[in-house]
């Protein structure tokens, strides 16, 4: 984790990366941070203005110990349920964190200086237990500038339209496929006429939605490279990038609607496209590629703080890199049908795996917060 000191305000790369339009936010977040004043020195030296979490980072987090003890042994006293302990602790994070960002989130109008907070994972499929989550989430955080993150399957679809018809606003996750992403689109605009319908403010209503990139490219050459031809291996590297850009024009269609418009016209804010899983898994390809590649003007790029570091370092931000390469995405894809690898399939094994290891991720935090709270004296149950 970089000091503020290190973090030196030499990031002409972020500086242009959000000239361009795109909204840096830290895909990492843990008491630590916060109380160091990292997440704070990130704000102001590294155009940080928003922070992601996920099961998997809290998992990280909490699982460490770091920070968290005094509330454990607090928690221990009162004899809470280990659900009821993980959920005091990480909605107490993302309220701190709130707090630094606020500042950020009023500067913007609400567009940044969010901070996102998931769903219980093990109720990715349950949409009346998904919307009353979010509901509570909301209430438990009690900032304004919070978003609820919920997963585009099939029941969350209708668990996006519930709540920000309630007026919450929502981080969309764990989206892979364009026909998900049209949907979640969808999904979204019925909730802003719902609230319209209820008298809602459609101004302070706002989404983004969480488009995964790495893990595409990860699963799509793994089977190119068991093909092994040279036709196969030319294509390695390039099925997230074209999957990414083919949502944003995705995006710009849908936002360019007659019912859009009719939404805008009552104040409505746009759901951006977050480009979410952008460090490099593969050590082959420059680290800062789904960063550089995947510039466009209304976007967020979530990014770990290695992939930040990176950016700052030497990323190469040179202007729009999305909106005249749909041809060629289409063409990339295209030759990875032809190969044999059916598209539909891939992204419906990844939304798979992508929920599963959130609820690992979660139930290995459930695991290690009842063990704290054991070593305590206390029978959490």
């Amino acid at each position: 984790m970089i000091t503020v000191t290190e973090a030196t305000a030499t990031a002409g790369a972020l500086e242009r990366l959000s000239d361009e339009g795109v909204s840096i936010w830290l895909d990492d977040l843990s008491r630590r941070r916060i109380e160091s004043g990292n997440l704070a020195g990130l704000v102001a030296t590294m155009n940080v203005v928003g922070v992601t979490t996920n099961p998997s980072i809290f998992q990280a987090a909490i699982g460490s110990g770091a920070g968290y003890e005094e509330q454990l042994a607090d928690l221990a006293v009162r004899g809470v349920t280990v659900d009821e302990a993980v959920r005091m602790m990480t909605t107490a994070d993302v309220r701190a964190a709130a707090d630094v960002l606020r500042p950020v989130y009023e500067a913007s109008g609400g567009r940044d200086g969010r901070v996102s907070i998931e769903v219980d994972p093990r109720l990715a499929h349950d949409t009346a237990a998904t919307v009353a989550e979010a509901r509570q989430l909301a209430w438990l955080v009690d900032r304004p500038n919070v978003m609820i993150k919920i997963p585009a399957t099939k029941a969350g679809l209708p668990a996006i339209t519930e709540v920000i018809g309630a007026g919450i606003s929502v981080n969309v996750t764990l989206i892979f496929s364009l026909e998900r992403y049209r949907e979640v689109m969808d999904a979204y605009l019925a909730g802003l006429e719902r609230a319209r319908a209820a008298g809602l403010d459609l101004g302070g209503i706002h989404s983004v939605a969480s488009f995964f990139v790495s893990r595409v490219d990860s699963e799509i050459d793994k089977r190119l490279t068991l093909l092994g031809t040279d036709e196969a291996l030319a294509l390695k590297g390039r099925a997230a990038l074209a999957n990414a850009r083919l949502a944003y024009e995705a995006y710009e269609q849908v936002f360019d609607g007659e019912r859009w418009q009719t939404l805008e016209g009552a104040g409505a804010n746009r759901q951006r496209p977050l480009w979410a899983s952008t460090g490099v898994k593969d050590p082959a390809y420059k680290d800062t590629l789904y960063v550089d590649e995947l510039v466009a003007p209304g976007t967020v790029n979530t990014m770990p703080e290695a992939t930040l570091d990176a950016v700052a370092d030497h990323g190469d931000v040179r202007g729009d890199t999305v909106t005249g390469g749909y041809d060629r995405a289409r063409a990339d894809l295209a030759a990875v049908e032809r190969l044999g690898i059916a598209y539909d399939e891939v992204v419906r094994q990844l939304e798979d795996e992508g929920v599963a290891k959130f609820e690992v991720a979660w139930q290995d935090l459930l695991d290690a917060v009842t063990k704290s709270l054991n070593s305590k004296g206390v029978d959490a149950e």
